[in-house]
């Protein structure tokens, strides 16, 4: 059986300057990642939930992710990241979600400070944050299950979505990083990147911070850099690219009644072997 070997995100992070990774929700989209640059890929519980059409909303549970985030890594050569959302439920779910990520070979995971079950930061919801001491013990208690010293565990504040300010989001990653955390991800649903910088200007570096430019999507990765961000997120670009191009081919195949107007346009079969690494696995059978 084909493998790839690839360095734990630990290692990724400590040899990029500014760690560019992209969201994911299958192999196919993982390895293009990959192909196109990127130093890791991001197993989006957002892209994940809306593969299958249903809700960012803690629907589907942990198998479900880690199965996907499992497919994406064995087709990769680079790390990756998963969004574990709430961690599936109390500091014991936690537990159990690291010792079967670890296991499975994934070297990074991200939870975030919600309250489970969790809706996705962008939606018009609810977004009530989990009291900062119950969360900084589901970080101590990721950080106690980990088997290797390589795992890596991100925790994401979600003070800036929920309305309490960047004073909240530099409390909380504070009481994170005691609590053993190895790096912070911080988010803002705001259309420009002045609460992320604001927050940057008051970390003391103590820890990378991860970002999600999702909302303020001119914020040129140097600039970011610069700032003091150690990893960025492309988070679902991604799947909406792939939405918008589904949408005007599969329509414009239905109205024409035939293909030949895209072939020159869309990926060949051969690209997709190549994808496939159909070479390799036949000359397995040789």
């Amino acid at each position: 059986m084909i493998r790839n070997s690839y360095p734990s995100f630990r290692q990724v992070l400590a040899d990029n300057p500014l760690t560019k990774i992209a969201g994911a929700h299958s192999s196919l989209g993982g390895r293009i990642a990959e192909q196109s640059g990127f130093q890791a890929v991001w197993a989006s519980s957002f892209e994940i939930s809306a593969a299958r059409c249903l809700p960012d909303a803690s629907l589907l549970s942990m198998t479900d992710y880690l199965e996907a985030a499992t497919h994406i890594q064995k087709a990769l050569s680079v790390p990756v990241v998963a969004d574990c959302d709430t961690g599936f439920g109390n500091s014991m779910n936690v537990a159990y979600m690291v010792s079967e990520y670890e296991s499975a070979g994934i070297t990074a995971v991200s939870i975030e400070d919600k309250i489970f079950p969790k809706m996705n930061s962008f939606a018009a919801s609810d977004h009530t944050l989990l009291d900062v001491s119950a969360f900084a013990h589901k970080i101590e208690t990721a950080k106690n299950a980990q088997r290797t010293d390589d795992f890596f565990v991100i925790a994401r504040t979600e003070a800036m979505i929920s309305g309490l300010g960047v004073d909240e989001a530099l409390k909380r990653c504070t009481a994170y990083a005691d609590a053993g955390a190895d790096a912070v991800l911080v988010h803002s649903k705001q259309k420009t990147k002045d609460q992320v910088l604001e927050f940057l200007a008051h970390w003391d570096d103590r820890l990378p911070v991860v970002v999600v430019p999702t909302t303020y999507p001119d914020w040129h990765a140097d600039d970011a850099r610069a700032a003091g961000v150690s990893a960025v997120i492309y988070a679902n670009q991604g799947l909406r690219a792939t939405i918008t191009s589904l949408r005007s081919t599969y329509r414009s195949i239905y109205e024409t009644g035939h293909t030949s107007h895209l072939e020159d346009s869309i990926s060949g079969v051969k690209d997709v072997f190549d994808l496939q690494q159909l070479d390799e696995w036949q000359q397995l059978g040789v």
